[in-house]
């Protein structure tokens, strides 16, 4: 029985409740940091065979500290790119078992990415409230469509993540592989909205905090969520 665990990078230095960081590459904080070996922590007792996170450091750098927890060495896959001179993929579970079980494969992906941001990419939550308007700017967060100006909506963030989850996140899971994926505020809410069946109206009430934890069991066809989601009075770093 596969699991599937999907979890929110800890609080970068851009911090997520003063600015919309989007695709602004940054790493994490000290409180980052602490967020991802809580995570390593609550995860003691799966046994992680297959590993996931966006193209920005901050996922990343979480990722391998949960893996540090779990005495695991990560081992990125690199998939090479259809081109003329590349007509073929390599194998998608191609990497060096023979070397021992402490190795994971894990593979990085930009379907996986914060929504962009357009005009408001990188800029004080505050300032953009005061430009827009409140009521504005979190229609723009939350809502499953339209996105900021210039920018992604959910609705975009929905169409290039959850293919991805279907063809090679899914699959793993179903094989009884227990899967973790380190991704965002928005593509987490695109793959929850998927795998709840929630409606796009639904959908914005659904928000993860850095370092929250969202674990699925694979059972019958299903994904069934094992924890229960935290209280809407405990957000935090929305």
């Amino acid at each position: 029985m596969g699991h599937l665990i999907l979890v929110r990078h800890g609080e970068p230095g851009l911090k997520p409740e003063e600015r919309l960081a989007g695709w602004v590459d940054i790493s994490l904080s000290r409180k980052g940091i602490e967020e991802a070996l809580q995570c390593a922590a609550e995860l003691e007792k799966f046994e992680l065979d297959l590993a996931f996170a966006s193209n920005l450091v901050r996922t990343q750098e979480t990722l391998f500290l949960i893996l540090s927890g779990q005495k695991k060495t990560g081992v990125v896959v690199h998939e090479k790119m259809e081109n003329e001179g590349n007509p073929g993929k390599t194998n998608w579970y191609s990497y060096p078992e023979k070397l021992g079980e402490k190795l994971i494969p894990i593979y990085f992906t930009p379907s996986l990415n914060e929504r962009y941001y357009g005009k408001l990419q990188g800029r004080k939550k505050q300032k953009m409230e005061e430009k827009y308007g409140a009521e504005k700017l979190a229609s723009w967060r939350w809502n499953f469509q339209p996105g900021p100006p210039e920018g992604e909506s959910l609705k975009v963030v929905y169409e290039r993540a959850v293919p991805y989850f279907k063809e090679k996140i899914l699959p793993a899971v179903n094989a009884g592989k227990n899967v973790l994926v380190c991704a965002h505020q928005g593509s987490l809410r695109a793959l929850v909205k998927h795998i709840e069946g929630i409606s796009d109206e639904d959908i914005r009430k659904v928000r993860f905090s850095t370092g929250e934890l969202a674990i699925y069991r694979y059972s019958e066809g299903k994904l069934i969520r094992e924890n229960a989601e935290i209280s809407s009075e405990n957000k935090k770093n929305l």
